[in-house]
């Protein structure tokens, strides 16, 4: 049976196509076709879980490492499998594989919807309403914040919900379809938080040592993807603004790697955010973020349009990859 060979070249260039494609298609998709709930994938995903941390969970670090190893690397292998199967048998079929994957794993629309009726909460001056929403998107209570306190908190929850929704999925996603591994990178990302929101942010007093190396793990799969939404936040917003909270106000997170989400996205929009607000009739002390005037209704829309324009430019850039490949 003869071997058909491509030069590598045209191999990169046909990937990044297939890439550019499947992200364009995911993103129509999930406009135009939402998934309704993810709910049952989630209990399915818990459970999952729930069987190696049950019987592999001694407290230790070793037993945390093997357990993650093992949890992770199922899913990949079988993605992985899947997309080489399909590739073989047509390449429509590999991207279809691919459109399917990224359905499931990225979108605004698994957020959007507390972001878009807290927004029009405020924009009616229902504030409480827009407390009510917020505190079910944040599992808190919320019922102390004030209308501005309430835009600055969903701002900022809808930052970090889009860098790790999109974002990170987006950036995952191609640097291993780039290596031909096809759609696994978003599996690996999504699991990576996965496990490290199950894991990794568990009190190691009562959990031991097993959830650090999921922590470490995502820790390290986060490191580069920040700083590459980080500056599209500054390419596609107010960019000095945008580098300066970077620099001097991130650290000053509690959580830094959120930090750089938040200070970038806060310099980007001219908008405040941080600073201490009132949960449970107690004071919450954050840093403040930003620079600018404080945040209202008219900020969140305009938090959307950055986000839009940071996701187009991502496209844009692949695209320009896509067709240099091309031409070359």
């Amino acid at each position: 049976m003869p071997v058909v060979s491509f030069p590598l070249s045209e191999f990169d260039s046909h990937v990044e196509a297939m890439s550019l494609l499947s992200l364009i298609t995911a993103l129509l998709l999930e406009q135009l076709h939402p998934l309704s709930s993810r709910k049952y994938l989630y209990v399915w995903l818990s459970g999952y879980v729930e069987f190696f941390q049950r019987n592999f969970n001694a407290g230790q670090l070793k037993q945390g490492r093997i357990a993650w190893m093992l949890a992770i690397g199922g899913p990949l292998v079988l993605v992985i499998a899947v997309h080489f199967l399909l590739l073989h048998a047509h390449p429509i079929f590999a991207w279809a594989f691919s459109v399917l994957v990224l359905y499931l794993t990225m979108g605004f629309r698994q957020f959007s919807h507390y972001y878009t009726d807290i927004h029009q909460a405020l924009r009616d001056r229902q504030l409480d309403r827009a407390r009510e929403l917020l505190g079910e998107w944040l599992g808190k209570s919320c019922s102390d914040l004030s209308h501005e306190e309430v835009a600055r908190v969903t701002i900022e929850q809808a930052l970090l919900c889009t860098h790790r929704n999109v974002f990170g999925v987006v950036f995952w996603f191609v640097v291993l379809m780039m290596l031909g591994l096809g759609p696994v990178g978003a599996i690996l990302y999504r699991l990576a938080l996965f496990l490290n929101n199950r894991w990794g942010t568990q009190d190691e007093a009562e959990f031991g040592a097993f959830g650090q190396f999921a922590r470490q793990a995502y820790h390290f799969m986060e490191w580069l993807p920040l700083r590459f939404t980080a500056a599209t936040f500054a390419i596609v917003g107010n960019f000095e603004d945008t580098i300066y909270c970077w620099r001097t106000q991130a650290e000053s997170w509690l959580d830094p790697e959120a930090g750089i989400i938040l200070a970038s996205g806060a310099g980007a929009l001219g908008v405040k955010l941080g600073q201490t607000i009132v949960q449970d009739q107690q004071p919450v002390f954050r840093a403040e973020l930003g620079v600018g005037d404080e945040a209202d209704a008219d900020f969140m829309q305009s938090a959307i349009g950055l986000v839009w324009r940071a996701l187009v430019f991502w496209l844009f850039m692949l695209l320009l990859l896509t067709v240099a490949n091309l031409l070359g």
